[in-house]
């Protein structure tokens, strides 16, 4: 069983950025597709990106396409959340999910099965 742990979290302005990284143990990542999801006070969680196991194939929800970047380095056993152009409303707990042996993105919550316990991303205005 993998397990996560996500840190970069924090406090920036909007228009800012900040990147989350997300590190493995006890499996590789090889073996895992990757996704972050976020989850605001009061609301349920939201896919924000996923990436392959590979790394070939990518998805973003649309309210962060163009501004987040999801990316892998498998010799680190690490994934990446590159956030700019930051906005209010991007402020939630992130967390970093795995689901294991799948080659397709998953681009819902339920599709992960395995999930680290968040960091905080605080947006100001």
């Amino acid at each position: 069983q993998v397990q996560l742990v996500e840190s970069g979290g924090g406090l920036a302005q909007a228009g800012g950025s900040l990147r989350l990284s997300c590190a493995a143990s006890g499996r590789t990542l090889r073996s895992y597709g990757m996704g972050w999801v976020r989850q605001a006070p009061g609301k349920e969680r939201e896919f924000v990106a996923g990436i392959s196991w590979s790394g070939g194939s990518t998805r973003y929800a649309d309210a962060v396409k163009g501004r987040f970047t999801i990316s892998r380095d498998n010799a680190k056993n690490t994934v990446y959340l590159q956030m700019n152009s930051l906005k209010p409303e991007d402020t939630a707990g992130y967390y970093c999910a795995a689901r294991f042996l799948q080659s397709i993105v998953g681009v819902t919550p339920e599709e992960y099965d395995y999930w680290g316990q968040g960091t905080q991303v605080t947006v100001s205005s």
